[in-house]
């Protein structure tokens, strides 16, 4: 009988199954390595990215905050100017409104009727005169009665004096300023 000896083939199947397995092995490790390696490559990426991002925004952010600031400060200027105009308008409505009276009183007056004193206080106003006689003093209350700046005139004195040589009747007056009706 034929002896084979079969024993140097299994060694060398096992030899060459083991350098299969371990170049499967290493090509596994070399393949891992690699998927990691990119993938560490590819994170490093995005994160660096990411991070100019956070920089164009933060960037972005001051800018913003200085126009902010900008606007703040138009903002606080407009109210000094909404201010500033306010005040205009009541100077300008308060040098109207005594002139306007003032007017009112002049066109009011007859011929033959003086005025020597004028004084207003809050709404009240006292007004001082000499005049011709009582119908000429009668007529002015009733003028300023019926004009709208002055209400509730009424006649505190009335005296007859004499002034140059003539005759004349002194008279004080004593009214109100008429107040604003609201539109409601």
């Amino acid at each position: 009988m034929i002896k084979i000896n079969l024993l140097p083939v299994r060694a060398a199947k096992k030899k060459e199954t083991l350098r299969q397995q371990q170049s499967v092995f290493l090509l596994s490790v070399v393949a891992v390595a690699a998927e990691g390696l990119a993938l560490y490559f590819f994170l490093q990426l995005k994160i660096g990215s990411t991070k100019e991002e956070i920089t164009k925004s933060e960037t972005e952010i001051q800018e913003l905050k200085a126009k902010i600031g900008k606007i703040n400060e138009l903002k606080k200027l407009k109210d000094e100017v909404k201010k500033k105009l306010n005040v205009l308008d009541m100077l300008r409505k308060g040098k109207v409104g005594p002139v306007h009276r003032l007017m009112t009183l002049s066109d009011s007056t007859p011929d033959k009727l003086w005025l020597t004193r004028y004084a207003e206080s809050g709404t009240g106003v006292n007004v001082a005169g000499v005049a011709y006689n009582e119908d000429l003093i009668a007529s002015f209350m009733r003028n300023i009665e019926a004009s709208p700046d002055y209400e509730s005139v009424e006649l505190i004195v009335s005296e007859q004096t004499e002034v140059g040589g003539t005759k004349v009747k002194k008279f004080e007056l004593k009214m109100n300023l008429e107040t604003p009706k609201s539109n409601q």
